[in-house]
């Protein structure tokens, strides 16, 4: 009988775990607030370098950068954000007209 009931516990546990994450129930806090991937759009043609973005060297992710460029410039005026450089510089980039 135990053995049934720990069976039945794990397999409604299980469920459960599946149905939060289908539901998005599990979301990070930061996809909540709108902080996830950055302009999943990306760029449509070949990127032009528009301006750099946030301090030198950025210690921060590709990800960080893109929302540094949006948060500066506009997220019309930017298609990605990009760290690089051997200075690790965060470069925006804008569509090629």
């Amino acid at each position: 009988m135990a053995k049934n009931l720990n069976s039945i516990i794990s397999f409604t546990v299980l469920l459960l775990v599946i149905l939060m994450a289908s539901n998005e129930i599990l979301q990070s806090e930061a996809t909540r607030n709108g902080q996830g991937k950055c302009l999943p759009r990306g760029c449509k043609s070949t990127p032009m370098f528009s301006e750099e973005c946030g301090p030198e060297p950025f210690t921060g992710s590709n990800n960080d950068c893109c929302h540094c460029c949006v948060t500066k410039y506009g997220k019309d005026a930017v298609c990605k954000g990009v760290v690089e450089g051997a200075e690790s510089h965060c470069h925006c980039y804008k569509e090629s007209a």
